[in-house]
């Protein structure tokens, strides 16, 4: 008997628990990708599989639909893969272990995947419905939106004939999304010197951040350990010399950093304790409301288990340069909108910092709704990194999803929102980017909505699902496919 087995719609929550068995980090997609591809053969529907396991899945119209618009289902089959420290669970390999909490369907100790799982799980319960009166559907699954919308970016939709998009990845009920900023993935690479220093070594963590959407959450003042870590070194360094051995901070550029482990060689263990404190006190006072339970924290071994515990420290000019790079790069938001009030324009977050034997490489998620905004950001961390003989990459661009005045799509919701729940929908833009803007690019004249049921926490292990919320966005999809006026 599964978890989710006595939840309603017990369509759509019989298909959340199958795909959440099934492993489906951002690159890993080849299993997911075969499921659907399963599930369309065996209910006889057309289906397309490409190199990168895209997917697409046609249901031609119910009888007395066929004349009406096509409607797109999308959404995409990679999920964040992020963990609680000590969660044995190998993401790549292992399905998640849900449990229901009150109203909320959460995975214990990880992510949930209900960012985008629950689009995939409202898609396949409507191409399996028999009682559905529907236009022809015709869904698409990408992969690897979390890491650069590679699939987006790919996909050949040339299968398609319709040009109304039900984009099923946004997370709060009654809000819907008619536009998103552009963005792209900024990788900078640093080579590293190595020299003898005979200095005790100490393993510092920095725990307990509460992370987030890089996107989405990156206007609720949370720390990020990526800059947590430039702020350590520099205070560290104000007190006792420091050589830098090895760094293993974030997972996600597109999450904010939670965690940090960074192995450093210092002239004096006991002064570098004190200050450490006090670096923990004053974080810990200064983001008390938005992040209130961070740690800073050493342990001083002379035989630490860590990958490069042979290795020499970091020459003192390789260890400058990464603090100066932690320190200088730009983090959070840079510029609110003009146009749309509490709107952020342009921010970028470095979600990952990590230091290999050879090299030192940060990633950073970059967004901006006004293109020109988006080439000044990356344009300052090239300046910045080759102050320091570092190397920009950018990589994953995707455009902006541009806001259009008329929209039969978002008016036909608005009415049977109106109609079902005796409110108002909202319609605005966000700053976390979805894969409507690189697919308006491939279908002209595509009118697109984003919308979703309550997903809070979504990239962090305290993700959680409304099981109420996604029975009324249930509903309410329904409600627009069946509607012919």
């Amino acid at each position: 008997m599964g978890v989710l087995d006595n939840l309603e719609p017990k369509e759509v929550f019989h298909f959340f628990e199958e795909i959440t068995k099934i492993p489906r980090p951002s690159y890993h997609e080849k299993a997911i990708s075969d499921y659907l591809v399963n599930f369309a053969k065996e209910r006889g529907l057309e289906y397309y599989q490409d190199k990168l396991y895209n997917v697409i899945i046609i249901k031609e119209a119910s009888e007395g639909y066929e004349d009406q618009e096509p409607i797109i289902l999308q959404g995409h089959m990679d999920m964040v893969c992020e963990k609680n420290p000590g969660v044995d669970k190998d993401m790549e390999k292992e399905g998640l272990d849900l449990e229901i909490d009150g109203d909320y369907i959460r995975a214990k100790g990880t992510t949930l995947g209900g960012d985008d799982g629950i689009a995939v799980a409202y898609a396949l319960a409507l191409l399996d419905s028999k009682t559905l009166k529907h236009p022809r559907l015709e869904f698409v699954c990408t992969v690897s939106e979390e890491v650069g919308m590679d699939g987006a970016h790919a996909i050949d939709l040339s299968p398609l004939k319709g040009h109304l998009l039900l984009n099923m990845d946004s997370e709060d009920e009654g809000i819907v999304l008619a536009g998103c900023a552009g963005g792209g993935c900024a990788n900078v690479t640093l080579d590293l010197q190595r020299e003898t220093c005979s200095w005790d070594r100490m393993l510092i963590h920095i725990d307990h951040l509460t992370g987030g959407h890089s996107g989405a959450e990156i206007n609720k003042g949370r720390a990020s350990s990526v800059s947590l870590a430039g702020r350590v070194l520099r205070d560290l360094s104000s007190e006792v010399k420091v050589r830098l051995v090895s760094m293993i901070n974030g997972s996600k550029d597109n999450a904010i950093s939670r965690e940090c482990r960074m192995v450093v060689a210092v002239s004096d263990p006991e002064k570098a304790k004190k200050r450490l404190a006090e670096t923990e006190s004053a974080v810990r006072s200064e983001y008390h409301i938005a992040d209130p339970d961070i740690t800073i924290t050493a342990e001083e071994a002379a035989d630490i288990i860590d990958v490069h515990k042979d290795a020499n420290p970091l020459s003192k000019k390789s260890t400058k340069r990464i603090i100066t790079l932690l320190t200088a790069l730009p983090q959070g938001i840079q510029r609110m909108s003009d146009n749309v009030k509490g709107l952020v324009e342009s921010s970028l977050n470095w979600g990952v910092a990590e230091i290999t034997l050879k090299n030192f490489s940060m990633r950073a998620a970059v967004r901006s709704s006004v293109s020109t905004a988006k080439d000044d950001m990356f344009s300052r961390i090239r300046c910045i990194a080759k102050s320091c003989d570092a190397e920009l990459k950018i990589t994953g661009e995707y455009p902006a999803w541009e806001w259009v005045e008329k929209s039969a799509l978002r008016d036909r919701m608005a009415r049977i929102y109106r109609e079902m729940f005796g409110k108002d929908l909202v319609i605005e833009a966000i700053h976390a980017g979805v894969e409507c803007g690189l697919l308006a690019d491939k279908i002209p004249h595509m009118d697109a909505i984003s919308m979703g049921p309550n997903i809070l926490d979504i990239h962090t292990p305290n993700e959680h699902l409304s099981i109420s919320s996604t029975e009324r966005m249930w509903r309410f999809i329904v409600a627009i496919i069946e509607d012919k006026s």
